[in-house]
């Protein structure tokens, strides 16, 4: 019977153990204490026997593995069984220290309940270890996507029915009937309008952020449906806390998380004309070379702060030779844009909106020609005695850019540890939970254009794809910048902001 697994450092301190029987703590500690006192240097053996148990062990660096059993236990299967315990500890820890050990302490319990129950090996090997563990269920996931289409019918039904009775509703002020009340709460045709009104906005609004508006009481007694009313008890209670001194924190359930995060966002020396260059990439390159699809979308938004530059016109400099297409806003002067690449109103006396986002040009590329490939990825593996040696190397094609932030995400086959990295420029991150290798490089720009990475694992060379990639740029790829902005009167020169980004929708060599 196996009585104990433990992982403890040379001089027997235990970091972490699993009894398989009932145990005190003290026993435990005073055993693995005993244990390194037992080892005699100068015998190959892997097993240590006393009066009443019998260790066995193997070395890991600073650290041992080690397991209690009893003494009539069969010494061959405990030691297949050791070899598992030591080779589950570094799929869970990247190091084999002690403070990573403890780090991971009851990711290594709860495979270890895997491997031995009771005090009996189970059958099974280092992927179904991972399997259990991560306890991924397929019952979930369909209950999950049921009730999600459950969800979507439900709002679907009652936009429906909110808008059957907005259509009673008009149909009776057509006919100057009595507007229909809603289940039996509406009193007169004011209040019983505006009750349908009232769900009808709550129902639509649902998936908005922003909390409609409560509409104006109506004059006279009225016993009408209120929705999304504030308790007066809830005001009174939380004007009582704050008399009493405490802080009340109003909740942010309604905020977007865009807005969440822009909060946290650094912020950006932003004129009373703004302009926000934003391209978004599509690509997606076979193993072996050849570009399948490249998609590109582009847009300038233009964001106008202050009422007297609302008539402006933007002078736009386009020195792209890739053959981008181009379209502009239908309120935006089409032969204006042609002949002298001025984004300007059809109708000059007319003023663009203020304080809102407003998207005056978009461009989109699409295209199978390499050349136009920003950056190549060539991911190389090669079959060896022991697994898989895999070279993976990039370089950047448009010399002009500069990308921020690049992680190159190699998958890697599951259950079979960490890699060996060989040589590797930037820095990586094996993820023992995903499995995957996160190759991470700050900046890849024309000083920095090419590097590779090369490691070892076991594994066949079709188990290392897809490979994807994300960047952020501060330079947009196709060459199109504003330039200028000046008044319509008078051509006078505008002040103004710019805030270019160019982001992976998707980047994958299949």
């Amino acid at each position: 019977v196996l009585l104990a697994a433990a992982v403890c450092t040379k001089a027997g301190k235990a970091i972490v153990s699993r009894q398989f029987v009932e145990m005190t703590r003290t026993r435990i500690e005073g055993l693995l204490a005993a244990f390194p006192k037992l080892m005699n240097t100068g015998k190959q053996h892997t097993f240590v026997e006393t009066e009443s148990v019998r260790y066995v062990y193997q070395p890991m660096e600073k650290l041992y593995m080690v397991l209690i059993t009893t003494k009539n236990s069969n010494i061959l299967e405990d030691l297949e069984t050791l070899r598992l315990f030591s080779r589950v500890i570094p799929e869970y820890c990247r190091a084999l220290e002690e403070n990573e050990i403890s780090e991971h302490c009851f990711d290594l319990i709860f495979a270890f309940d895997e491997i031995v129950a009771l005090g009996y090996r189970e059958n099974v090997n280092l992927a179904q270890i991972r399997t259990f563990t991560e306890m991924d269920s397929h019952e979930e996931k369909v209950f999950r996507a049921v009730r999600e289409t459950q969800e979507r019918e439900a709002k679907a039904e009652m936009r429906r029915k909110a808008k059957e009775l907005q259509q009673a509703r008009r149909d009776a002020e057509r006919q100057g009937k009595k507007a229909p009340g809603f289940g039996g709460f509406g009193s007169s045709t004011v209040s019983g309008g505006s009750t349908t009104s009232m769900i009808t906005e709550t129902i639509i609004d649902t998936d908005k952020p922003k909390v409609a508006p409560a509409p104006a009481r109506p004059s006279g007694p009225s016993k009408a449906l209120k929705l999304g009313a504030k308790g007066k008890e809830v005001d009174n209670f939380v004007d009582k806390l704050k008399s009493e001194g405490e802080n009340i924190i109003s909740s942010n359930m309604g905020k977007r998380t865009s807005e969440a995060t822009k909060v946290h966002a650094p912020p950006i020396n932003m004129e009373s004309v703004h302009m926000k260059i934003e391209e978004k990439i599509t690509l997606t390159c076979g193993r072996d070379g050849g570009l399948q699809n490249m998609e590109l979308h582009g847009m300038i938004m233009l964001r106008i702060s202050d009422d007297k530059f609302g008539r402006i016109r933007l002078h736009v400099e386009n020195e792209d030779k890739k053959g981008v297409q181009l379209q502009t806003h239908p309120n935006v002067d089409k032969k204006l844009f042609t002949a002298e690449s001025l984004i300007g109103l059809k109708n000059p006396e007319k003023s663009f909106p203020v304080n809102s986002d407003v998207g005056v040009l978009k461009w989109r590329l699409q295209t199978t020609e390499e050349s136009f490939i920003p950056l190549t990825i060539n991911c190389w593996p090669s079959e060896s005695g022991n697994g898989c040696d895999v070279n993976i190397e990039y370089e950047l094609q448009e010399d002009n850019l500069e990308l921020n932030d690049v992680i190159i995400t190699i998958p890697l086959p599951s259950g079979v540890g960490a890699p060996v990295i060989g040589e590797i420029d930037g820095e990586y991150r094996h993820d023992s939970r995903r499995n995957t290798l996160e190759w991470c490089l700050p900046v890849i720009d024309a000083k920095n254009k090419s590097g590779s990475l090369e490691f070892s694992i076991a594994g066949q060379p079709n188990d290392f794809f897809p490979v994807q990639v994300s960047f952020i740029s501060k330079k947009n790829y196709c060459n199109i910048q504003v330039t200028k902005v000046t008044q319509v009167d008078g051509n006078s020169p505008v002040r103004f902001s710019t805030e270019t980004t160019f982001l992976v929708d998707k980047y994958e060599i299949l």
